[in-house]
């Protein structure tokens, strides 16, 4: 599994777009037959992906969690970005279509992936985090998440926000999790941008159209960056940093938080003019 390490941000003002990419995006992890993790120091988030094609893959125990199992002493979770599938936890098995999201909570020992159909195989987006107490793995479907409308057409903005696992919704220890649909015509996602130290971010894109590019910015408001990304990666985002994107088409965007607070609106935003 590989690790990602914490980064200064007097550091990252020196970085290349090399070292940018080395320490922050999470790339190529969708691979047939496989589940491929992340570790990072964010807050001990866990990034994956489950791609089962011809056969059902197990969340296996990676020798660096010194655990007995992976949800010894975590929580998980998980959100089809493609094709149907099923996801067992301890044998109990959940129908997950795309955009829906399973929870499951600490203890959970046995996790089990595999696709509904071999020909439109299932691509499950995995993000865990470390929990202290117990909650009930739960599945929502994307047509019961709350969902919230923001933007504009005139801002190249409008976009459908999905939130699953947070306070008035799924409950966890402390995973957030969520995921954003662009409407057509629009590309730009978390503008205004924001920063919240009291939590992580990571972001995936999905549904990005082939041969198009998403523009990632991050860095403190007043020294950003950007760094290319394509369909299925991720990036992971100091609390120090803000998270915004902008695309060369429309696409989506899942979302997931890990650390001191569960309120979606706890955010520290930053005026468009005042971004440098």
């Amino acid at each position: 599994m590989k690790t990602i390490h914490s980064v200064h941000p007097s550091d990252f003002k020196s970085y290349d777009t090399t070292t940018i990419r080395e320490r922050f995006l999470i790339d190529k992890q969708v691979q047939p037959d496989q589940i491929n993790c992340t570790y990072t120091h964010y807050d001990r988030m866990i990034v994956g992906m489950a791609n089962p094609v011809n056969k059902t893959l197990e969340l296996p125990n990676y020798p660096n969690l010194r655990a007995d199992y992976f949800l010894e002493r975590r929580e998980i979770g998980i959100i089809s970005v493609a094709g149907a599938g099923v996801v067992k936890a301890d044998g109990q098995a959940f129908e997950v279509n795309k955009l829906d999201c399973l929870y499951i909570g600490k203890g959970t020992k046995s996790v089990t992936f595999e696709s509904a159909d071999p020909s439109v195989p299932a691509v499950f987006y995995l993000l865990s985090s470390p929990a202290h107490a117990v909650y009930p793995t739960t599945l929502l479907t994307h047509a019961d998440a709350v969902k919230v409308e923001l933007g504009s057409v005139a801002t190249a903005n409008k976009r459908t926000i999905n939130k699953y696992i947070h306070l008035e919704g799924v409950r966890s220890c402390q995973l957030v999790m969520g995921l954003t649909i662009l409407h057509e015509g629009s590309v730009w996602n978390t503008m205004p941008a924001h920063v919240h130290d009291r939590r992580m971010e990571a972001y995936f894109y999905f549904d990005v159209p082939q041969g198009q590019k998403i523009f990632h910015y991050m860095g403190e408001g007043q020294e950003t960056r950007h760094i290319t990304m394509d369909n299925y990666d991720a990036v992971v985002s100091p609390p120090w940093s803000i998270h915004s994107g902008s695309g060369t088409s429309n696409y989506s965007f899942i979302w997931g938080m890990a650390g001191e607070n569960l309120d979606y609106t706890d955010m520290d935003a930053i005026a468009i003019t005042d971004l440098k």
